[in-house]
């Protein structure tokens, strides 16, 4: 079996990966809003590293940044349905230390919306050369697996949920055995630890962990906390909270963890949005946290400060992004470095 590293988030990275919003996704409605939303966590972005762009008109987004912007800005033309980077992205390993993308399947998160030409990013990105020339495609497109799904410590372990990776239309009749020895295989994972409690009411997912538990650093995760036993989220929530106490960490020893405030509510025509402080983003230096207007706000960038000491913690106003059910780490996609 090769040798197979899944690289933490927070490990050095060469760019970040978005797809921009055009009139023909569902972005069509509020697309001055949204844009301007990428627009502000792309420059935070290219403050730090390069930003790898899949749009349908490169002048359609050359034209919001200049200067040393320009100089990190790559874009590259492919036609996709909707923006969600993060669940068609692929996913980057180093097998047998080569920089390897492994397209996996996406289905529009279990059949629920189109993906037909988000299914086709990854592989059209190899084609073209965007990648540098020792990148190794592996063909993964028979396992519906998304980005978000799935957390890496960089030392063997894999946290994700069952909600998700079992759900019907993904990877069914396979088994929760099969799936986990499966990621053991792809990932080179030495070990999955499964949640079975946690949800966001409004997440189209089915549980992305990104949404709610997330790796800081080998021994520390950042989780979501709900404090009101009123709110529909509470006994889930301090479910997943009693499940994270009991897992170890790679070493043995338990897990730091530390908890995020439960965003206040978000409703568009009258449902509740998933908005959560666990959608964050680690990138060169910095974690890009959502932001949703509330006082919740700053409570959480302290909190997240802890598990992030020596990275500056920058609030980017995710409220065009929550309104069609995602955020900030769900339009993302990191590349570590020797990929870009």
């Amino acid at each position: 079996m090769p040798g197979i590293i899944f690289p933490a988030e927070w490990y050095p990275q060469s760019a970040v990966q978005v797809t921009w919003p055009h009139r023909n996704t569902d972005w069509a409605e509020s697309l001055e809003e949204v844009t301007a939303c990428y627009v502000a966590l792309s420059k935070e972005i290219l403050r730090r590293e390069k930003l790898l762009v899949v749009c349908r008109d490169t002048g359609e987004v050359e034209k919001y940044f200049s200067g040393d912007e320009r100089e990190n800005l790559l874009c590259v033309e492919i036609e996709s349905n909707d923006t969600w980077a993060r669940d068609h992205g692929a996913i980057s390993l180093f097998v047998d230390n080569k920089p390897t993308i492994s397209d996996f399947g996406f289905n529009g998160w279990g059949l629920k919306f189109a993906a037909n030409r988000d299914n086709l990013i990854t592989g059209k990105l190899f084609e073209k050369a965007v990648l540098r020339p020792e990148v190794v495609y592996l063909n993964r497109l028979n396992f519906i697996l998304e980005g978000g799904s799935i957390e890496s410590d960089g030392k063997g372990t894999i946290l994700t949920t069952t909600e998700c990776l079992l759900s019907p239309n993904r990877n069914q009749p396979m088994t929760q055995d099969e799936i986990g020895n499966y990621l053991k295989h792809a990932l080179g994972a030495e070990r999955i630890l499964w949640l079975r409690h946690g949800f966001l009411a409004g997440d189209d997912t089915d549980s992305h962990i990104d949404t709610l538990a997330r790796f800081c650093e080998e021994r520390t995760i950042a989780y979501v906390k709900c404090d009101d036993p009123e709110d529909e989220h509470y006994d889930e929530l301090k479910a997943m909270e009693k499940e994270l106490e009991s897992f170890v960490a790679y070493d043995g020893r338990s897990y730091r963890l530390v908890d995020l405030p439960m965003a206040d509510a978000v409703y568009h025509d009258g449902e509740r949005l998933p908005a959560t402080y666990a959608n964050f983003l680690i990138i060169n230096g910095a974690v890009l946290l959502p932001f949703y207007g509330t006082e919740k706000d700053e409570i959480a960038k302290r909190q997240l400060q802890k598990a992030f000491p020596d990275r500056e913690i920058v609030g980017i106003d995710c409220r065009p992004l929550i309104r069609q059910h995602g955020s900030l780490h769900c339009v993302t996609m990191q590349l570590p470095i020797g990929f870009l």
